[in-house]
C-alpha cells in the first residue's frame, strides 16, 4: 500500500470553495479509481483554515493513476489556488 498525508492551509475567504472542490475530487476518486483504499479530508480544530488530506492506494501504480486521471488535473489547480501557503505533502509505504 502507498499513502500520502497533505497538510493544506487555505485562504480564509476560500474555505468553502476548497471544501467543495475536495468533496468533488473525493467523490470522483471513489467512483473511478478501483485501487483507491481511502481519501479523506479533515479540518483541524485548532486552526480554522488548516486541513489534512489522507489518501491511501493499493500500490504505487494506483497512486500514479490517481495523479494522472483527468479530473485530478482539472480539480487540483483550483484547489492549490485556494491555499495560503505551499502544501506540506508526505508519502508513506505500508
Amino acid at each position: 500500500m502507498m499513502s500520502f498525508i497533505a497538510t493544506l492551509v487555505v485562504k480564509p475567504d476560500r474555505t468553502e470553495e476548497f471544501e467543495l472542490l475536495q468533496a468533488k475530487l473525493a467523490k470522483l476518486a471513489y467512483e473511478h479509481e478501483p485501487d483507491l483504499v481511502a481519501y479523506h479530508v479533515i479540518k483541524q480544530r485548532e486552526a480554522d483554515n488548516t486541513y489534512v488530506v489522507y489518501g491511501a492506494f493499493k500500490d504505487e501504480a494506483a497512486f500514479d493513476y490517481h495523479m494522472g486521471i483527468e479530473f485530478h488535473d482539472e480539480l487540483v489547480p483550483p484547489i492549490l489556488d485556494c491555499l495560503a501557503e505551499e502544501m506540506d505533502l508526505k508519502l508513506y509505504d505500508g
